[in-house]
Parts: C-alpha cells; sequence; structure tokens
C-alpha cells in the first residue's frame, strides 16, 4: 500500500516539476502544459486502479467538468490584479478566494440545476 502511494505521490510530483521548469524557460509553453488536465488524467488513473467501478468514474469525472467552471475566472482575474499593479501574493490570494466562493456557490446552486455533485 504505502509503496503505491509513493508511486502515485512521485509521479504526480515529477509532473508538477517538470510544469514548474518548462513555464520558468517558456511562459506561454508552461501555461499549455499547465492546463491540460495532466492531474485529472491522472488522478482517475489512480481512482481506476483503486476501484475499478465504472459508474465511479463517470461520476467523478462528471463532477470534475463543472468543479473546473468556477476556478477558470481565477485566471482572468489575477493577471488584472497584477497588471493593476497589486502584489502577486494578493492577486493570488484573492483569485484563491475567489475561487472558493464560486465552489461554494456552486455546490448551493447544483441541485437546483439538476446537477449532483
Amino acid at each position: 500500500m504505502w509503496g503505491w502511494l509513493a508511486v502515485k505521490a512521485l509521479v504526480s510530483g515529477v509532473i508538477v516539476a517538470a510544469v514548474s521548469e518548462i513555464a520558468r524557460r517558456y511562459p506561454t509553453t508552461g501555461a499549455l502544459v499547465a492546463s491540460l488536465p495532466l492531474i485529472s488524467v491522472l488522478g482517475m488513473l489512480w481512482l481506476w486502479h483503486d476501484k475499478p467501478d465504472r459508474t465511479n468514474m463517470a461520476v467523478h469525472s462528471a463532477s470534475t467538468f463543472w468543479y473546473v467552471l468556477p476556478s477558470l475566472p481565477m485566471f482572468l482575474v489575477i493577471p488584472m490584479l497584477l497588471r493593476a499593479g497589486v502584489q502577486f501574493h494578493l492577486s493570488l490570494l484573492l483569485g484563491c478566494l475567489l475561487t472558493i466562493a464560486l465552489y461554494l456557490a456552486m455546490i448551493a446552486l447544483a441541485p437546483r440545476f439538476g446537477l449532483k455533485l
């Protein structure tokens, strides 16, 4: 069990480190790689390995789609704040707080639209 957990952590960590190195050298390419759903795909692979259940995977995948939507405005707010002269860490914090607020709104509103998250 611990060995498999270590493998998952190592592979996931290497991907995050690779993305940050690519972004350091080539910001636009790094953004493209970071926008790929690598962590979601890895998460689905790890989940399938641990619990190969089609229904569970379908629910996980559909829920991931809906949870991505509230995170997208953060990627517009942070550059807007940075260009307005707001310090990086504050911009990042405000972007994260916005995302949390939008996640909470998604969780509250989803049932009204028939979404089961």
